[in-house]
């Protein structure tokens, strides 16, 4: 990893860890490109020392995890929560540790082998042989490292990972831990204190890949487009990595249609350009354009040195006005929902069924958008969207910044991370129309104005083309972030959390916060990013009564009249909280939230 990517090292339960930056380009296979998956089911143990910390200061990555006690089989990717019946487990907090073992071809040898995790949370440290390898800060985003000079080309690989799921004030989401004593606690007690209303699921969570490429690779590859007409304006930044000698590698960069067709070729003398496709076929969101949406190209990146890499692409436009959502210059109203990326047993874990059957269930509403509420979702979720032609509101793991502790200099510096790393990741996928940095922070806060200004502004500099946006619970008059933002997003629940049971208030109420915002704000467009009412399935009385499916209907009712009433002036979109149900802290008022 590069020394500019390391960020001060902080304190976890007593061990200092410092964290790098990560990878970018997923692993495919390509002429030049071999990808092995690591998943499975991997040896795992949690440290249950009273200081959290025994597993480090018994050095249990230097040795096989079984010699350093009892060690249980847990399958990669999940959460590690809800696969036994074991409380402790389902809330534990601190370090837990995976092993798992892997060979590499020997004809790997001269090439460059890299490890990749697709998501661990929250802060995770690999070796390899006994060897630390890489070290990462957050969950829900991939983080990769070469790892040629720890493995065995001649035999068996032992593989390491340590991830630790503690939430204190500088993390994302952020979080504190309560110390009790005396008699009334069991010895060394300690809460983990969460800021956010959904579980913390924690472990392996995604994809381990082990992959090869030449020694001189393509390292990252930057598309936007433009339209001009009926044709597609590609714009591209090529990076490549490793040292070719005295001469730099020529490279050919070609794009392909959906079939696989070679619509234009050439040889490039800049690793910047832009080449044209004429007659191009945009992306859509599959509401605007049913009978073709989703229509994805691949641009081949081919270096004489021998490395091939394929990054797809759509040619689409975004823009926001001050009344409107513009995607290929034609304006779009999000039909949306907001979700969560957990699921019985699995918690977390990438589970392929669930995401077919969520793209499914998501055209069956007529949705044509979703928030990745409230971090970063898998990138094969994303793909998805890109193919299936449904708008992303890409969301950062910054969810329940509340108190002032966690606008600090170390929360700034991680939170600007995270975004770089978000970015970096998403950059290329026509779904994506907007980053959302935060949601419901204390944006009234003063402390917030300059931090969310810093974090906003350095997420532009990565990427000027989309908008940004974060989902404030704020009113227009106390809120000190927005002015900052393209698009205002607001979460609404009149009628649930407030004025509870009084559906007759919530046009009165949801108005005059429009036009509030409006006045404040006439040069944005306002998208509402939650509003809803818990239900329980098959709960019914008449007339209507809170938390049964009578009362979510006259509920939603009354927003959608008011919803009608500004879509043809300044409102972009509505997006109903939730679109299933997920897991949330244990507590006297939700065990599961819908």
């Amino acid at each position: 990893m590069a020394a500019e990517c390391l960020p001060p090292s902080l304190l976890i339960l007593g061990l200092a860890v410092s964290v790098a930056c990560a990878g970018s380009l997923y692993p495919r296979d390509s002429e030049s490109r071999v990808v092995k998956t690591l998943d499975g089911m991997w040896d795992f143990r949690a440290d249950y020392s009273n200081s959290r910390n025994d597993s480090f200061q018994h050095s249990w990555w230097s040795q096989p995890l079984s010699a350093s006690g009892d060690v249980m089989p847990m399958p990669v990717p999940s959460s590690y929560n809800d696969i036994y019946n074991d409380k402790a487990l389902r809330d534990f907090v601190g370090w837990v540790w995976y092993e798992t073992q892997f060979f590499v071809p020997s004809d790997w040898r001269d090439q460059r082998v890299m490890l990749r995790l697709g998501s661990a949370h929250y802060y995770s440290v690999v070796w390899v042989n006994g060897q630390e390898v890489m070290r990462h800060d957050g969950g829900h985003l991939p983080f990769e490292g070469e790892v040629n000079s720890a493995v065995n080309f001649n035999g068996p690989n032992r593989l390491t990972v340590a991830v630790n799921n503690t939430l204190l004030a500088t993390t994302l989401p952020p979080g504190s831990l309560s110390f009790h004593g005396g008699a009334k606690y069991p010895p060394h007690y300690f809460v983990q204190n969460v800021q956010m209303d959904f579980f913390n699921y924690a472990g392996i969570h995604r994809h381990v890949h082990l992959y090869v490429t030449p020694r001189v690779y393509v390292d990252d590859v930057t598309i936007t487009t433009s339209i001009n007409g009926n044709n597609g304006e590609v714009n591209y930044t090529i990076t490549l990595g490793g040292s070719s000698g005295d001469s730099p590698p020529g490279v050919e960069i070609s794009v392909e249609d959906r079939d696989g067709n070679t619509v234009t070729s050439h040889p490039v003398t800049s690793l910047t350009g832009t080449v044209e496709v004429n007659n191009a076929r945009f992306w859509w969101p599959w509401t605007m354009k049913p009978s073709d949406p989703g229509y994805m190209y691949t641009l081949k990146v081919n270096v004489s040195t021998g490395d091939v890499y394929r990054q797809m692409f759509g040619i689409r436009t975004v823009q926001a006005t001050d009344s409107q959502l513009l995607i290929n210059s034609k304006p779009f109203y999000c039909l949306g929902v907001a979700k969560h990326e957990d699921a019985d047993i699995r918690g977390k874990g990438l589970d392929y069924p669930l995401i077919a059957r969520d793209f499914v269930m998501i055209k069956w509403l007529g949705a044509n958008c979703f928030r990745t509420s409230h971090y970063p979702y898998s990138e094969e979720m994303m793909d998805q969207a890109d193919q299936q032609g449904v708008v992303v509101i890409d969301e950062s793991p910054a969810v329940g910044i509340k108190k002032a502790e966690n606008f600090g200099a170390v929360s700034l510096s991680h939170h600007k991370d995270v975004m770089t790393e978000l970015v970096q990741r998403d950059k290329n996928r026509p779904s994506v129309v907007m980053w959302s940095v935060a949601n419901e922070p204390s944006s009234n806060m003063h402390q917030a104005e300059p931090y969310f200004k810093d974090v906003i502004q350095h997420t532009r500099q990565l990427d000027p083309t989309r908008p940004i946006t974060f989902a404030t619970m704020h009113a227009a008059s106390d809120d000190r972030v927005v002015q900052f933002v393209d698009v205002i997003s607001i979460n609404r629940y009149y009628g649930w959390y407030t004025d509870t049971g009084h559906t007759e208030v919530i046009q009165g109420h949801l108005s005059d916060d429009l036009k509030s915002w409006r006045n404040k704000h006439h040069d944005k467009p306002i998208l509402i990013t939650e509003y809803g009412a818990d239900t329980i399935a098959g709960m019914h009385e008449e007339p209507s009564f809170v938390f049964t499916e009578e009362y979510q209907t006259d509920f939603m009712s009354e927003y959608h009249k008011t919803f009608d009433t500004y879509r043809a002036q300044y409102l972009v979109g509505e997006m109903v909280w939730n679109f299933a149900d997920f897991m949330t802290v244990e507590g006297e008022t939700v065990s599961r939230h819908s």
